[in-house]
């Protein structure tokens, strides 16, 4: 989301269209995993654009941080979008593992890339 070409903040669409929250309305970790699901590819093209963006990352897994770090928005508007979308039923966000799960590395490692383009 690079600035406009008014110079305006890249940040000023995202938070307007999450209506000014910071908060997703269900707790999101920074590691879940998202998809889009089938009806969320079907009808992105009719969406406003971040969320439409949001769908078109998450045809492949993509983690909440990264997303974030894709867009270039704050983690706060990308959980806030992304719990839309679930909402919605347009993406999908894996279950988080128990607290005796043990953690993927790979996973681990796509969230620590993601969080160092911030």
């Amino acid at each position: 989301m690079a600035p406009g070409a008014d110079g305006s903040s890249p940040f000023v669409r995202p938070y307007a269209v999450t209506g000014g929250r910071t908060s997703a309305r269900r707790h999101l970790a920074l590691e879940a995993l998202v998809s889009t699901t089938s009806r969320g590819r079907e009808v992105m093209h009719t969406l406003v654009p971040e969320y439409e963006a949001v769908c078109r990352l998450c045809r492949a897994l993509k983690s909440v941080a990264e997303i974030a770090a894709l867009l270039g928005v704050p983690l706060g508007v990308a959980e806030v979008v992304v719990g839309d979308l679930a909402e919605y039923g347009l993406v999908d966000i894996e279950p988080e593992a128990g607290a005796d799960a043990v953690p993927d590395i790979q996973l681990l490692e796509r969230v620590l890339s993601g969080l160092q383009r911030l």
